[in-house]
């Protein structure tokens, strides 16, 4: 069953990107041991947590031992999600919170 994201993301020119964005998207418990200690080299010790790593042949080889568990983003793509990201957060106007105290009651003059 292939999606079209697994399409691309098979597809994604990662040989010729300086920086290779790396985030850990399935969960650490039940896996391999050597695939625990691939992602403690990787510095990817949390889900959704992503770490920025230098494009070489010893990152890449690291990489497609873990594939199943991550996903690998180009710095444009990064930036890219990042931008789409920032631009659908609704932004809410602040809450002001005024601490002076109340108005002081006028006093009613008792002789009348």
């Amino acid at each position: 069953m292939n999606s079209a994201y697994k399409a691309f993301k098979s597809r994604a020119p990662i040989e010729w990107s300086p920086k290779l964005y790396v985030t850990l998207v399935r969960g650490i418990p039940g896996t391999r041991r050597l695939h625990r200690r691939t992602l403690d080299a990787l510095r990817l010790r949390k889900c959704n947590r992503t770490v920025v790593h230098p494009n070489t042949s010893s990152i890449r080889g690291m990489i497609n031992q873990v594939k199943r568990l991550i996903v690998v983003e180009t710095e444009e793509m990064h930036n890219a999600r990042k931008e789409l990201d920032a631009a659908g957060r609704a932004l809410r106007p602040p809450i002001v919170v005024s601490h002076n105290p109340p108005p002081s009651p006028v006093a009613v003059d008792a002789s009348q």
